[in-house]
């Protein structure tokens, strides 16, 4: 149980109404300098579209056609579900002596409980007081060592007094098995709760109240496909970023459906990394489990020590897509690449007082935004475009009209059909002559128009619709990458953290992203969007199109499908080594033809 004697005055959380605050009250922690900190603390979510009685999409839930199978299927959905609100009344509350635990709510397939116990603390200054120890306890019972789960959760004293409010406090934690329960050691005074007048007792009883809202759990049994469909990658240790990438590519399933076309039928296995590039999109379309990648990042040339470095994001988002188009070329899905993602740009400079000026037009398969100083998406493309003068010493050579004060900018010719923006979360600060992390909010929409931004209208509007944020927590040291996904562009998003995929709220994946929550200790200001993906939706049915198994070229799969034949065998062959011994059998024409000291 993770409290302690004495009071941690390091804790951060939301504290009661004035009167009712105490100064013992504490947030619970294993060790005392590892308290719950501001940047830990994320912000209660109410994830209704993640409810398993609503998303029933992929038609696994009820396999039977009986009630009872149906009940069966719901209830273990209701389980796997993302948050629940549950309660506890403790009888004879006066009376209680020890540690007392509510009956188990399943959420995310792991029993979590309400913990309540008698606390006196002990201070050095002042006589010892008597409060209510109010905690959080998940998975309690497990003797595994593996399993972790991250959850926000409100914690309440359920008011039984008309015009007396309740009282709650909240919390952010990593459960795991050595920190199993979190909460408050001194949640409030026992005279306080036993206090008649204050509303908090009726009876001799008190009613707590919990409610908690989980990712889906790590090391423990989470069937991802079962849950949302789909599949997560593995992390080889800081892979993190590439998963997020390759899940974002996965899911631009008109360029899936190319890649899978690529001649790829003389490749080198181990070199080639458009035919690791195929072997990853279809595990993950057809397998059931968390698909790996070493044989991808074997591809790239790196080592293993190149798999535990964080690698540029935008560049290996480049490094792909060019490798993709070489290998496209002179093939029936040549020239994909630019037409998904290939807008134009123009860059010009314009005399103010001559007739002169220049320009020229750029393809461009991303756009890097500045964040610092902006509120929105809108304004960094406003910054993006904006007019630069060039005068005094910065004059424009124009040739035989000499120097000439002029105007500098860019304007968009097009833009593609899926645009990939990149926010620039790193900047280079010269002050300390490092790289820093800009956390300040910035928000972006779901639904964009960027018709302002274009020279002239295109044929079609450039309305697009929010497909993917890819999400960083940490600083400019490290940390970890996720992306939440719209995979069918219909608003049901679904987060995907390595090998582990669940169902999320639209406002889980955009607003809690935006950043920038320096003030309100609830959430976490140091995750926050660092790319995103919108697609036009004007060919979003065309982008987003269903990709078949007969849309594979039948070499392909079969050259997969006898790959896992092959590691099926020879795992099986390592795993029945034990049972066998190598014999070397001497015969005389051995002793005869050996020359030396020693068979």
């Amino acid at each position: 149980m993770n409290h302690v004697t004495q009071p941690n005055d390091k804790s951060n959380h939301q504290l009661p109404p004035k009167d009712t605050q105490t100064d013992d009250e504490m947030m619970d922690t294993h060790v005392e300098d590892e308290s719950v900190r501001p940047d830990d603390i994320i912000t209660s979510l109410n994830i209704d579209g993640a409810d398993p009685k609503r998303n029933k999409e992929d038609g696994r839930l009820l396999n039977g056609d009986s009630a009872s199978n149906q009940d069966e299927a719901m209830d273990e959905e209701d389980e796997a579900r993302s948050e629940a609100t549950f309660r506890y009344k403790i009888e004879n509350f006066s009376k209680l002596r020890d540690t007392t635990l509510s009956p188990p709510t399943f959420v995310r397939n792991l029993p979590w409980k309400i913990m309540a116990m008698p606390r006196t603390n002990q201070a050095h200054d002042r006589q010892p007081t008597k409060s209510l120890g109010f905690f959080l306890q998940c998975n309690g019972e497990s003797d595994s060592t593996t399993w972790s789960c991250n959850a926000t959760a409100e914690l309440r004293i359920i008011s039984q007094k008309e015009g007396v409010e309740n009282i709650p406090r909240k919390i952010q934690h990593i459960f795991y098995s050595k920190e199993n329960d979190w909460g408050f050691s001194h949640f409030l005074g026992w005279n306080d709760i036993l206090d008649v007048e204050k509303g908090h007792i009726k009876d001799d009883a008190i009613i707590l109240e919990v409610w908690v809202s989980a990712d889906a759990p790590h090391g423990v049994s989470w069937d991802s496909k079962k849950h949302t469909g789909y599949v997560g990658l593995k992390n080889q240790g800081a892979t993190c970023y590439m998963n997020s990438l390759l899940q974002t590519l996965f899911f631009t399933n008109q360029l899936r459906k190319a890649v899978y076309q690529m001649p790829t039928e003389s490749d080198d296995t181990s070199k080639s990394v458009a035919l690791a590039l195929q072997r990853v999109f279809y595990e993950l379309q057809f397998s059931d489990k968390p698909v790996g990648t070493k044989k991808l990042t074997k591809s790239f040339g790196w080592e293993t020590l190149d798999s535990f470095m964080q690698h540029d994001v935008q560049e290996l988002c480049r490094v792909l897509l060019d490798n993709m188009e070489s290998k496209m070329k002179c093939t029936c899905v040549e020239g994909t690449i630019p037409r998904l993602f290939e807008g134009k740009m123009i860059s010009f400079i314009r005399c103010k007082h001559v007739d002169c000026s220049s320009s020229r037009i750029e393809p461009f398969y991303d756009i890097q935004l500045n964040v610092k100083g902006k509120k929105n998406i809108y304004e960094s493309f406003k910054d993006y475009i904006a007019v630069e003068s060039l005068e005094g010493e910065n004059k424009y050579d124009a040739g035989d009209f000499g120097l000439q004060e002029a105007e500098k900018g860019i304007t968009f010719d097009s833009f593609p059909p899926v645009l990939h923006l990149h926010l620039l979360r790193f900047q280079y600060d010269p002050l300390t002559d490092t790289n820093v992390k800009i956390n300040d909010r910035f928000e972006f929409p779901e639904k964009l128009n960027l018709e302002d931004f274009l020279q002239k209208p295109e044929t079609t509007p450039a309305n697009y619709t929010l497909h993917a944020v890819l999400v960083h927590s940490g600083d400019n040291h490290g940390g970890h990458y996720v992306v939440f996904i719209n995979p069918k562009g219909d608003g049901k998003w679904c987060k995907f953290d390595d090998d582990v995929v669940s169902r999320c709220t639209k406002l889980e994946a955009i607003d809690h992203n935006f950043g920038g929550n320096d003030e309100d200790v609830s959430v976490k200001h140091c995750t926050n969007a660092y790319m995103l993906v919108y697609i036009r939706d004007s060919v979003i049915n065309e982008v987003l199109q269903s990709v078949l198994e007969d849309d594979i070229p039948e070499q392909l799969i079969e050259r997969l499908q006898e790959e896992k034949r092959q590691e099926a065998l020879r795992r099986k062959e390592r795993n029945e080594a034990h049972l066998f011994m190598n014999i070397h059998i001497f015969t005389e024409d051995s002793f005869m033809g050996h020359k030396g000291c020693d068979l």
